[in-house]
C-alpha cells in the first residue's frame, strides 16, 4: 500500500526521495520501497521522517495493509497449501514408480 501522505507532504515540501533516503541513512532503492509500501517503516522511522517534514506523525503515518498477524496467516496457508500439492504429487510418482517396476519386471521375464 502505497504512502500517498507521506508522498504528497515530502514532494509539496519540495524534498526529493534522495534527502530522504540520506536523512534516514538508507539506499534510495530502500526508501522508494518504504514510500511504495514494498518494505514496512518502523515507528521510529515514521518519527524521524515527520521531524524532518516538521509535520505531525498523523499528517504522514498509514497502515500497511496486512497487519502482521494477517500476513502469518496469509503465509502459513500458502505452506499449508504447498505442502499438500506437494504430497500428491509425491504420491502420483511413488504410484509411476511402481507401475514402472511392474513393467520392468515383465520385460525381464520375457
Amino acid at each position: 500500500m502505497q504512502k500517498e501522505k507521506l508522498r504528497f507532504i515530502r514532494k509539496s515540501k519540495g524534498i526529493t526521495q534522495k534527502q530522504m533516503a540520506d536523512f534516514l541513512c538508507t539506499a534510495i532503492s530502500n526508501y522508494c520501497r518504504k514510500e511504495n509500501g514494498e518494505v514496512k517503516i518502523i515507528k521510529n522511522e515514521w518519527e524521524k521522517i515527520a521531524k524532518f517534514l516538521d509535520v505531525a506523525i498523523e499528517d504522514i503515518f498509514e497502515e500497511d495493509r496486512f497487519p502482521d498477524s494477517t500476513g502469518i496467516k496469509i503465509q502459513n496457508h500458502i505452506n499449508t497449501s504447498m505442502i499438500e500439492s506437494l504430497q500428491d504429487y509425491i504420491r502420483l510418482l511413488k504410484d509411476e514408480n511402481t507401475q514402472l517396476r511392474a513393467k520392468i519386471e515383465l520385460l525381464e521375464n520375457i
